[in-house]
């Protein structure tokens, strides 16, 4: 029986809508913002993303239900009937908690959830800039179906697994399982740092014959009440037929909240992806972010961003002609409201 703390936690109701204009100034008749993935549609009115989630504390069990729609959950699961069918397509997130007395209490998620790696999220409203960097886009998975489980080993120190059927998929097209990993420090009030890594067969496509390991490093230093720097870190592998495949790169972030309304953000990074293997593009991509923030009311919030993109061989459209810069330059107006 569960105790009455247990039973009397409520279930919460919480979510928002996020919508974008985007323009790009090579102005592409394919109206195609290249090498990104949740703000590629050019010079059009889109609906990112809503979402609406209801959860329970576990004390000791809970769950949590993430319902999305929008093209950034098409871009995260589009619809396959082998790896994520229909049922499951609009399911960010479905899985249940439980809080086991074990030290100091084991946490236990089973279901579906998102990625346990990366500096930045899937939600643009919980990042600093309104576009995702390539080792958001291209690095890492986006979700995963299975099990995880959490421990705090010290005050200071936490340590999760996950046991997962692989990268993106509710099912798994082969009964391979992936092994996650995280160890969270928390160094002091102003200073963290997260390692994780991922190691298994995927096999997702035919030319990858082995396994595909990834390692991810997120830093976070908070430098003043207002002002904060961050960094991440990504090196990843595949074998494939050809050989081994690689990718790797690193992202800085600054962050400066002007007052409780009002903040700009910067992102610096470069990514190698050396034959293509998760771009398509051999070769090292670029790129600078600036975004400012206003929150007009309480639960509106209104960003305006400047992002510049650079790739070592031409891919970029421009007008009517495809992949012939090796430049883009766009301006992003996006707006998220909350409830």
């Amino acid at each position: 029986m569960l105790s009455q703390s247990a039973q009397s936690q409520p279930v919460t109701y919480t979510g928002f809508v996020d919508a974008y204009y985007s323009y790009n100034f090579a102005t592409p008749m394919t109206l195609n913002n290249k090498l990104r993935n949740f703000d590629t549609p050019e010079n059009q009115f889109t609906l990112s993303l809503a979402e609406l989630v209801i959860q329970k504390t576990a004390s000791p069990v809970g769950f949590r239900l993430d319902l999305d729609y929008g093209a950034t959950n098409d871009a995260v699961q589009p619809i396959n009937s082998t790896t994520s069918p229909t049922s499951l397509a609009f399911l960010q997130q479905a899985y249940v908690t439980a809080v086991l007395p074990i030290g100091s209490g084991l946490t236990v998620d089973v279901g579906k959830f998102v990625t346990h790696m990366g500096y930045e999220v899937i939600e643009s409203k919980d990042n600093a800039n309104y576009s995702r960097s390539f080792l958001f886009a291209y690095a890492i998975p986006y979700y995963h179906t299975g099990m995880r489980l959490s421990y705090p080993i010290a005050s200071s120190l936490t340590a999760c697994l996950h046991i997962v059927n692989g990268w993106n998929s509710s099912l798994h097209p082969n009964d391979s399982k992936s092994i996650g990993a995280t160890l969270n420090y928390t160094a002091s009030s102003t200073t963290g740092i997260i390692f994780n890594g991922m190691w298994g067969h995927e096999n997702l496509i035919p030319a990858e014959i082995g396994a595909r390991n990834v390692y991810d490093l997120c830093a976070n230093q908070t430098i003043t009440d207002n002002f904060s720097l961050g960094l991440n870190a990504d090196y990843g592998e595949a074998g494939t037929i050809f050989g081994l495949a690689t990718w790797k790169g690193a992202a800085v972030y600054g962050k400066y909240t002007v007052d409780t309304l009002s903040a700009i953000a910067v992102r610096a990074e470069v990514y190698n992806d050396p034959v293509g293997y998760t771009t398509g593009i051999a070769g090292t991509l670029k790129e600078v972010t600036l975004t400012l923030e206003h929150k007009l009311f309480n639960q509106m919030i209104v960003r305006g961003e400047l992002r510049y993109d650079i790739s070592a061989s031409p891919v970029f459209d421009n007008g009517a002609k495809v992949g012939v810069d090796s430049n883009q330059l766009t301006f992003l107006v996006g707006l998220v409201v909350t409830f």
